[in-house]
C-alpha cells in the first residue's frame, strides 16, 4: 500500500470540494468555551451538526474524517476550540457544491507576519491543502479569518496590506491555483486603537477573485474578543452567502440555498 499521500487511503467518496479555513483564533473557533475554566460547553446549534454523507475534514494526519465541531481540536492546539464557522459554512452550501472536504489549518493568537512564506505556519497550510486534493478533489476558496493580533501597532497596520496581499498571491501560486477565491473577514474585536485601521485595509484589498464579509456587529464573548457560538454560526452563513454569490454561476439559486 502506498502511504505517501494519506489522504487518498481513505474511504472512497465522491470529487471533494475542498475549503481551507484559516487564520488565527476567530476561525479555528472558541465558541462555547469558558474563558475561566477553558472548557468547551459540547453545544452544537444545529446548523454546525455534522453530515457524514457531505462534509469531511482533514485531520492533523491528514486522514479524511467525518467533519464535527471542534474542526480545529487536533490543528489549534494549544487552546481549547470550540465552535467556529467552518460546519455552518458547509451545511449551507453542501446542497448546492456537493461534498465538502474542509481543510482547518487556523492557530489563534497569530499576527500576520507568521504567516509568511516559509513560516511553520504557512508551509503546513499549503502541505495540507496539497494533500487534500489527493485521490479527487478540488480547492474552491480559502475561509480566511486574522487580524487582530496585528492591531497593536501603527508598525503592524504600516504593512498589513502588502503582507496580507502577498499572502494571497503566495497560496495561489504555490497551490498553482492563480484564481483561487479568497474569503476573507473583516475582524471585529481587537486592539481599539488600530481596529478600524486594520477592517479599512481588509475592506479595501481590491484584488481579483477576494470577497470581504463583515464581522462587525456579531456577539463577542465576555472578552470582546472572540465570537459567541451564536456569532459563529451566523458568520459561516455569511461566509456561504459571499462564496455562492461570488463564486458560484447560478446565482439566483444561490441566493435561495441560504435565504
Amino acid at each position: 500500500m502506498d502511504l505517501s499521500n494519506p489522504a487518498q487511503n481513505d474511504e472512497a467518496r465522491p470529487a471533494k470540494q475542498i475549503f481551507i479555513l484559516s487564520g488565527q483564533s476567530n476561525m479555528s473557533g472558541r465558541g462555547g468555551v469558558d474563558r475561566h475554566t477553558k472548557h468547551w460547553d459540547g453545544v452544537v446549534p444545529p446548523e454546525s451538526s455534522p453530515d457524514a454523507s457531505k462534509i469531511t475534514r482533514l485531520n492533523a494526519h491528514l486522514h479524511w474524517e467525518v467533519a464535527r465541531e471542534p474542526l480545529h481540536h487536533d490543528i489549534d492546539t494549544k487552546k481549547t476550540c470550540g465552535v467556529g464557522p467552518g460546519m455552518s459554512f458547509a451545511n449551507a452550501v453542501k446542497e448546492r457544491v456537493g461534498v465538502i472536504g474542509l481543510v482547518p489549518c487556523a492557530v489563534g493568537g497569530t499576527a500576520i507576519k507568521e504567516w509568511a512564506r516559509g513560516t511553520h505556519l504557512y508551509e503546513n497550510m499549503v502541505k495540507r491543502a496539497k494533500a487534500a486534493v489527493h485521490g479527487g478533489g478540488e480547492i474552491k476558496a480559502v475561509l480566511w479569518y486574522q487580524g487582530e493580533s496585528d492591531t497593536a501597532s501603527q508598525e503592524d497596520v504600516d504593512s498589513y496590506k502588502e503582507k496580507m496581499e502577498t499572502l494571497i498571491a503566495n497560496v495561489r501560486a504555490d497551490l498553482n491555483l492563480p484564481s483561487l477565491p479568497i474569503i476573507q473577514v473583516a475582524i471585529a474585536s481587537g486592539d481599539e486603537k488600530y481596529l478600524e485601521k486594520i477592517r479599512e485595509i481588509q475592506k479595501g484589498i481590491d484584488l481579483p477573485n477576494v470577497a470581504c464579509v463583515d464581522a462587525k456587529g456579531l456577539q463577542l464573548k465576555e472578552d470582546s474578543l472572540h465570537l459567541t457560538t451564536e456569532a459563529q454560526v451566523q458568520l459561516g452563513r455569511m461566509l456561504a452567502q459571499a462564496y455562492l454569490t461570488h463564486f458560484c454561476f447560478n446565482m439566483k439559486e444561490a441566493q435561495l440555498q441560504v435565504g
